[in-house]
């Protein structure tokens, strides 16, 4: 049997149009093409970001902005020396951008001017680190991105 241009052209798009459906199922049902969304109600999160823009700018309004520091114990959040530190209060976040099932976050409970995050719950790799506090009833959010 001998194929014309026109069955060629007509094969050819099907062989076309077939290994695309077969990517696009692929792609959606395959877990190792699992993508989430950074955070889960997007629309809610953009309403507020005006508030952690102004709460970014009063931590680098301080004269000493928090650091952060790996050990062997977990990672250590320092807040400024020249703060009352029984009067700082908020929460440290640790999102983990590979696996949204190991992020957590962590209360701010300081009996000095440090905040140890223990190693057990730490798994190496990264890590996107949010520090949003209060103190004296001002504002304050850190970002910072670490590898542990």
């Amino acid at each position: 049997m001998k194929i014309n241009w026109g069955t060629g052209i007509v094969i050819g798009f099907v062989l076309f149009i077939s290994f695309i459906m077969f990517m696009v199922v692929t792609m959606l049902t395959d877990k190792d093409y699992k993508h989430d969304l950074v955070t889960e109600e997007y629309y809610k999160a953009e309403l507020v970001y005006q508030d952690e823009i102004d709460a970014e700018q009063n931590a680098q309004s301080l004269s000493e902005n928090i650091s952060i520091r790996n050990s062997k114990e977990g990672i250590t959040v320092a807040f400024p020396k020249n703060l009352d530190h029984s009067n700082i209060k908020g929460n440290v976040s640790f999102y983990r951008p590979s696996n949204k099932k190991l992020d957590f976050d962590f209360p701010i409970d300081l009996s000095n001017n440090k905040l140890l995050i223990p190693d057990n719950r730490l798994l190496e790799g990264r890590w996107d680190i949010k520090v949003d506090w209060t103190y004296e009833g001002a504002h304050y959010l850190f970002k910072d991105k670490t590898t542990y």
